[in-house]
């Protein structure tokens, strides 16, 4: 029986990978300059020969103390013209960075409803989303950059405010209530969110030069998003992500009461801070990246739980999947709805998750 259910999950999981990989195809080739799906697949499979042969042909040259030709078996000309310069220069990396954009939101908001027993739970929930957008807003209002590198003032400033927000709230969490209840850290946190966009308007008001930027930003966008962001992206997928997945098992525990988790051997401080310290890492990083983009850590997780079930074993991956399609579509709108017009990502979430999560609570309540 065991083995007939990892079948089953292994066949949802493979349809839910090939979703995703045509959803991401479908981006990369439709926008203002359609391209075909043959030519699209072609320039990124020239992109990868190219890059791949310039770094074995390095990594050889470093070994064998000179020029070496390891890479020779990849080697293959750079593509060019102007279907090469859309995809590589500006709709790959774009892509790439909305798909793990929605893939980290929607497995912080997977984690936090699961932690937390609340179906309104997301990433959000916390504060952490607020705290993190208020530092992103200071390091744009007062020009905090870093030497050679563009986007890491942004980036260091909303996620060293991501983690004191965090450490701010779990402190007065802590100081009203011992145990760290649930209904307590999300009081909180709605709290802090007030105060936060209390500031965040002190703020703007004070940096009317930067307004237009910090409004578009504050609504959400991923446009002009490079290879760099995709890696620091993939980097906090890979570490904070994986410790995620890594307590799936904790989390079903959870789904039966702290009371009960603790009775089964669960250390239930250890994994709500553990749980809560990796979503503000993963909110940070988007939120730094893409700016405020909501719905996508809400509404996707029952999305996903209608189709895979409550186990977070499979809720969770399934959710990395689920996030990226909806992410990925929702900016593919934003792109094409108003041509030559753009629209902020955030506005098309808002819209299509609102809607989405009033459906799927009238179903879930007539069912009930």
């Amino acid at each position: 029986m065991k083995a007939r259910s990892d079948r089953f999950s292994f066949i949802v999981f493979l349809a839910f990978a090939a979703v995703a990989f045509a959803v991401f195809c479908l981006c990369v080739c439709v926008g203002s300059v359609g391209i075909p799906l043959t030519d699209t697949l072609s320039v990124i499979w020239g992109g990868v020969r190219y890059q791949a042969g310039r770094i074995l042909t390095v990594l050889s040259g470093v070994v064998s103390g000179g020029s070496g030709a390891a890479g020779s078996a990849w080697q293959a000309a750079r593509p060019e013209g102007l279907q090469a310069s859309i995809i590589l220069s500006v709709r790959l990396p774009r892509v790439l960075c909305v798909a793990m954009t929605g893939a980290a939101l929607a497995l912080a908001g997977g984690a936090m409803q699961g932690l937390l027993k609340n179906p309104l739970a997301d990433g959000s929930t916390l504060g952490v989303s607020s705290g993190a957008a208020l530092g992103a807003v200071t390091a744009i209002a007062f020009g905090i950059r870093f030497p050679g590198l563009p986007f890491a003032g942004t980036m260091v400033m909303a996620i060293l405010f991501a983690f004191l927000s965090l450490v701010l709230i779990l402190a007065l969490a802590y100081r009203l209530d011992y145990s760290l209840a649930t209904n307590t850290i999300i009081l909180i946190g709605v709290i802090f969110s007030m105060f936060v966009s209390s500031l965040m308007n002190i703020i703007v008001t004070f940096a009317a030069d930067h307004i237009q930027h910090i409004t578009f930003w504050t609504m959400g966008s991923l446009q002009g998003t490079s290879y760099q962001n995709a890696l620091v992206l993939l980097g906090a997928l890979l570490v904070c992500g994986g410790i995620i997945l890594r307590h799936a098992r904790e989390l079903n525990a959870f789904a039966i009461g702290e009371d009960n988790a603790r009775h089964i051997g669960v250390d239930v401080r250890k994994v709500k801070l553990v749980i809560l310290i990796t979503v503000s890492g993963l909110i940070g990083v988007c939120v730094s990246i893409g700016g405020s983009i909501g719905f996508v850590g809400l509404v996707t997780p029952h999305m996903v739980r209608m189709l895979v079930g409550p186990n977070h074993r499979r809720l969770l991956p399934a959710s990395l999947f689920g996030g990226a399609v909806f992410l990925m579509l929702a900016d593919l709108a934003a792109r094409v709805l108003l041509d030559p017009i753009e629209l902020p990502i955030g506005v098309v979430t808002s819209l299509v998750g609102a809607v989405a999560f009033v459906v799927i609570f009238y179903r879930s309540r007539k069912h009930g």
